[in-house]
């Protein structure tokens, strides 16, 4: 089994875009070696296409929205959101309308993020990740997109150990991790973490510690960290909560969200307030742990791409992995890809 060659199991939703990403703009994108391409219609529907036209093979997204079509750049030849072509501008009454067909992908708008299923089977038997914390007053989002060079399973068996906390000596919210229990599924990994962490979120001047070094204290919090293939999720204690939505290009080159809540449940009061004004301190406090964020993934991108540099120059290298919990990661990502 070489995992670093393993290919996605494609019957799973992907998330390639952040909701705020697509306006009244084409979007392309690609997933597993797919070149997508996103737009809005006139309802505000996210529609995705394969990013071909099939007259010419050139990119649909060099073209434009016309009425609900996606226009081609080249001859004018318009798609519709099923992947038909709607119009040729130069048929005459003589000719039909070619019966050449592209590819359109099952899209969700769920929680921030555009969703795309890329696979054969019945996508509405199968559930994208969910994340309640999004729309949920009490919790304040961060959010920071990862690409390196390097195939996703670097990624998700770095997430995954909490032993690499002595790379983030700068930016780290927990320390002294200590693995105490490994569940394993045939469609999850759960890693079950005795830590010590640098926050505690239960006053209102506590939420100071995120910008203020000297005022942290170390205290034990439990850090649980799980892949939900083809995804990941993590929370430390009952402060913090963190996800990693995955959306791989080909085997050396990755993109994802990781996105960050504090929880602002300790606060009772607050729940006391008028709705209208918690959407507004949510709101105005969105992306407050950024630096912190943005430096974590910084210091993760560079070991990465150094692995599968090495990787690449010599595959026959052998690692000496102590932590149980990367073995039953490569495990599951070997199982799923050949499904």
């Amino acid at each position: 089994m070489d995992i670093r060659n393993c290919q996605i199991n494609l019957n799973h939703w992907y998330v390639v875009a952040r909701s705020s990403e697509i306006t009244n703009n084409i979007l392309p994108v690609t997933l597993w070696k797919e070149n997508l391409v996103l737009y809005r219609d006139n309802l505000g529907k996210i529609n995705a296409l394969e990013d071909r036209c099939p007259h010419r093979q050139v990119k649909l997204s060099a073209g434009k929205i016309v009425n609900n079509n996606l226009e081609c750049a080249y001859h004018g030849w318009q798609f519709n959101s099923e992947g038909k072509c709607d119009l040729v501008p130069y048929l005459t009454e003589k000719q039909k309308l070619p019966t050449c067909q592209i590819k359109a992908y099952p899209v969700r708008e769920l929680d921030g993020f555009i969703w795309i299923f890329p696979g054969e089977e019945n996508h509405q038997e199968i559930t994208p990740l969910s994340i309640p914390e999004w729309e949920h007053l009490n919790y304040i989002a961060t959010v920071s997109m990862i690409e390196f060079k390097g195939h996703f399973s670097y990624l998700i068996e770095n997430i995954m150990d909490m032993y690499h906390g002595h790379l983030h000596n700068n930016y780290q919210a927990w320390a002294s991790a200590k693995l105490a229990n490994l569940q394993v599924n045939e469609h999850q990994v759960d890693a079950y973490y005795e830590a010590e962490s640098y926050y505690k979120i239960d006053k209102i001047w506590s939420i100071s510690q995120l910008f203020f070094p000297a005022l942290r204290r170390l205290h034990p919090e439990p850090l649980n960290v799980s892949y939900l293939y083809p995804h990941w999720k993590s929370t430390l204690g009952k402060d913090f909560t963190i996800y990693c939505l995955f959306c791989p290009v080909n085997e050396t080159l990755t993109r994802a969200y990781l996105i960050h809540f504090t929880s602002l449940n300790a606060f009772w009061r607050l729940h006391k307030l008028p709705v209208w004004f918690r959407r507004f301190i949510k709101n105005s406090l969105f992306g407050s742990a950024q630096k912190m964020l943005d430096g974590l993934v910084f210091e993760d991108v560079n070991m990465m791409e150094q692995e599968q540099e090495s990787y690449l120059t010599n595959p026959q290298l052998k690692n000496y992995e102590l932590n149980p919990t990367i073995a039953k990661v490569q495990q599951l990502i070997y199982e799923q890809s050949i499904r």
